[in-house]
């Protein structure tokens, strides 16, 4: 479904990545892991078309993506949820569901999208109405995950959707990409949680100062010395 070659991307000229290459198949869950400031959410930024490739290509669906931008990457079925939520904190959790949908015209399918967001996540459909900013941390970070489900992504890209939860909302939050996945929904998960990410990933990619150091089949990964010495300095 996805293929990532020789990828380069720079911040002002000064290059974070340095020839990435990656696939991902329809229906799986692919996992990059990888200390803080390893190139995990460059690498996303620049499949979505938030960064500008300087070399290399981005291919989806057989289609060659790599200059698009990044509205133009959203309507291939690339959806992001960013890190840090960026919800509209204003806003009911209804509208900010419903912005996840802004590019569907037909009423009848976007409430069809509002019925299967509310079976993964039902809490949200006793909260459509509060703000949410005032939701807790795990709460907003649900919504950020429905939100991007109401796109109806051909594959879900997460950007560290542990980052800033309490040690008990991170179980639940890696229980709801679970969900998400077993409704179908191929995922590329960036985390630095080693551990509870390879256990939910079908294969994986380890990250170390922009360039791929290791990947594999995620349990493998997961009890290999070299993952350790290189994520964790052992």
């Amino acid at each position: 479904m996805l293929s990532v070659k020789d990828l380069v991307v720079s911040y002002s000229g000064v290059p974070a990545l340095f020839g990435v290459s990656l696939d991902v198949n329809a229906g799986e869950t692919v996992a990059v892991v990888g200390s803080n400031g390893s190139g995990k959410s460059t690498l996303l930024r620049g499949i979505s078309g938030l960064l500008k490739c300087d070399k290399g290509s981005i291919v989806f669906d057989d289609k060659d993506i790599t200059q698009k931008r990044a509205h133009e990457v959203v309507q291939e079925g690339i959806i992001m949820v960013p890190e840090g939520r960026l919800l509209f904190s204003k806003m009911t959790v209804m509208q900010n569901l419903r912005m996840g949908a802004y590019q569907v015209k037909d009423k009848h399918e976007i409430e069809s999208r509002l019925e299967n967001v509310f079976k993964v996540f039902p809490k949200l459909n006793e909260r459509q109405k509060q703000l949410a900013g005032t939701l807790s941390g795990g709460e907003q970070q649900m919504v950020a995950l429905a939100r991007g489900m109401m796109a109806s992504p051909k594959i879900l890209m997460l950007d560290e959707p542990s980052m800033g939860l309490a040690p008990i909302m991170v179980k639940e939050m890696f229980k709801m990409i679970r969900d998400i996945a077993e409704h179908g929904v191929t995922i590329l998960l960036v985390e630095q949680r080693l551990q509870e990410t390879l256990e939910m990933a079908d294969r994986g990619y380890v990250l170390q100062t922009g360039k791929i150091v290791m990947s594999g089949n995620a349990g493998e990964l997961i009890n290999s010395p070299e993952v350790k010495k290189a994520y964790l300095g052992m």
